[in-house]
């Protein structure tokens, strides 16, 4: 009898390199998929959504955005509990977009990987 999937623990060499960069990402600040594709040289926004979406839930997920810092949908309120309780930089809804959730304040949440030290990938 043949397993028709992988251990869980036999993830794609890719998926592994986006999640320990997921991981590293401090609490508080954000990448976005394109930041985390361009970090590790490979891939593109759609592979790490793509990743985060089939293996993310093991890793501080809500730490890779939307580049426009929108809450990703279906996950808004987990993510910000979480944002909240790590003192993630948020821009709150304006006037114009009443009943709207916040969105992460790229500006001042954004890393860039410096604490990272590119030796590790």
């Amino acid at each position: 009898m043949s397993e028709q999937s992988p251990p869980v623990d036999a993830l794609p060499e890719y998926a592994e390199r986006v999640l320990d960069l997921a991981e590293r990402i401090p609490p508080g600040r954000v990448m976005t998929y394109g930041d985390v594709a361009e970090w590790l040289e490979e891939g593109g926004p759609r592979q790490v959504g793509r990743v985060m979406a089939l293996y993310g839930g093991a890793v501080p997920w809500w730490r890779v955005v939307r580049a426009d810092g929108v809450l990703l949908p279906g996950h808004e309120l987990d993510a910000l509990g979480h944002y909240r309780q790590e003192g993630t930089p948020l821009r709150e809804a304006g006037r114009a977009s009443e009943g709207h959730l916040p969105r992460v304040d790229m500006k001042r949440a954004r890393w860039d990987g410096d604490e990272c030290a590119k030796g590790h990938t």
